[in-house]
């Protein structure tokens, strides 16, 4: 829950330019179209996109601002419309946001690349894919579910290693059942995920996942299955990891 109260009064943890072409479409129009998004740390895990007033404004849609001026409180919410389809939006105009508008629920796109996943790349954030020959054995409740010494180690900015292995390391694919549930990451594309089954009834649910739809960045790990680190007991050359 963003709490607008509080950027408003004494802003995010940081904002910079995006230096990019920023638009944002709703319902197959082209609602904001900006050099001068910004790129603000509302947490400080990951930015999001923030545009001037005007951009939002002055573009095809229709604004609504909720209820009574609140700018008191140094932000309006309200709503843009484009035949019938909303998305909603936060208009700053006091603080160290004073002037930008956070939008919700239409797509973004950075120069002509459609923004995959929540968030927008942070720009000091980077993923790294290398080979590894190191054996990496995976095991829940004593029962061995991967071996592996042809692996893909994905290093991510101030996160754990991921370690990828190729689907032919899995011991047994019946413990293995398809899950419905589909993420997307800026960073890596859209991973799909399977549970684990062990025949003793014991259940991991999504405790791999993969990437069918990799970015260019982690095109290496593409249809390589990766073990949650924190599910399961994963051995690397012997040595049991922490989780």
């Amino acid at each position: 829950m963003v709490d607008f109260s509080s950027l408003a009064a004494n802003g995010p943890i940081k904002q910079e330019p995006t230096k990019r072409r920023i638009r944002a479409q709703l319902n197959g129009q082209w609602v904001v179209d900006t050099l001068d998004a910004v790129f603000v740390w509302e947490s400080k895990y990951y930015p999001v996109y923030y545009v001037p007033v005007a951009a939002v404004e002055n573009g095809p849609a229709t604004v609504t601002k909720n209820g009574a001026d609140s700018s008191a409180a140094g932000f309006t919410q309200g709503q843009i419309d484009v035949k019938g389809t909303t998305a909603s939006v936060v208009f700053f105009d006091k603080g160290p946001l004073a002037g930008l508008a956070r939008l919700e629920g239409v797509d973004w796109f950075a120069e002509d690349e459609k923004l995959i996943g929540g968030h927008p790349k942070d720009p000091y954030a980077r993923i790294e894919c290398l080979s590894s020959s190191r054996r990496v054995r995976v095991e829940l409740r004593g029962t061995v579910l991967a071996d592996s010494t042809n692996n893909v180690f994905l290093h991510e900015s101030n996160l754990r290693t991921r370690h990828y292995l190729s689907p032919t390391a899995v011991v047994d694919h019946s413990v293995l059942r398809p899950s419905t549930t589909t993420t997307f990451c800026p960073y890596k594309g859209q991973a799909s995920y399977y549970d684990v089954v062990l025949a003793d009834g014991t259940e991991v649910k999504d405790g791999v996942w993969y990437y069918p739809i990799p970015t260019a960045e982690s095109a290496p790990v593409h249809g390589r299955l990766a073990f949650y680190n924190e599910k399961f007991d994963v051995f690397i050359d012997g040595v049991k990891e922490a989780k």
